[in-house]
């Protein structure tokens, strides 16, 4: 199996790739990279991403990489973490509006125009940051041996509103009811990072690496 993790200058790849080594069979071959054919080539895809927007898709023109991207997530099973499930959307709100990939109608809001900030005993600062629960919407391959409501860790000051309820996989609490998670066909993409929220991350990396890209429940 070959796991082609995307780098276009965004984000702790270190830590990604440590984490799906730690939990991939030892005939994976797992490849950070930013070329384009070895990402086409690659039999499953995962998309992390931190920061802003607007640095996310310049990253992507620069390199190249919007088309083998939007390809990937048609096609394979495909893990988007952070930025990389957020500008699946349509528009980030970030700079009064940046086009996103346009994968899923939907908006990319800031916590700050949503939520009373400090306006209860809960001081709802921006960013979300820390751990948190994540509800489980929806029944997926990707839920197996995590329990419901368990925790995982964050940090973002924007968060998904996609058009389509049936996209959210999975709900967080932080002053606003979100979408941490959406799913859909051979896509599965969450705000927080299983790569830094210990054995529950570890176990959804690998449900993705045994993932055939089905949302069915075998």
């Amino acid at each position: 199996m070959n796991i082609a993790i995307v780098d276009y200058g965004m984000g702790n790849l270190y830590s990604v790739a440590k984490a799906v080594e730690h939990v991939a069979d030892a005939k994976d071959s797992i490849v950070v990279t930013s070329d384009a054919k070895k990402i086409a080539a690659s039999d499953k895809i995962i998309f992390p991403g931190q920061g802003a927007a607007k640095d996310c898709m310049q990253a992507l023109d620069e390199y190249s990489l919007q088309p083998v991207i939007m390809t990937a997530a048609k096609q394979k099973p495909f893990l988007g973490i952070c930025m990389g499930m957020q500008v699946l959307m349509q528009m980030s709100e970030e700079n009064n509006g940046i086009d996103c990939l346009g994968l899923y109608s939907g908006t990319v809001k800031y916590f700050g125009n949503h939520i009373e900030i400090g306006a209860s005993e809960t001081s709802y600062k921006v960013p979300h940051m820390g751990w948190n629960v994540i509800q489980q919407q929806q029944n997926h391959p990707l839920w197996n041996n995590i329990k419901d409501k368990s925790y995982f860790y964050f940090v973002h000051s924007y968060f998904v509103y996609p058009e389509q309820p049936e996209l959210t996989a999975g709900v967080t609490d932080y002053g606003v009811a979100f979408t941490s998670v959406i799913a859909h066909e051979n896509v599965f993409a969450l705000q927080c990072h299983p790569e830094k929220s210990a054995q529950a991350g570890l176990q959804l990396l690998k449900n993705f690496i045994h993932w055939d890209g089905s949302a069915s429940i075998n």
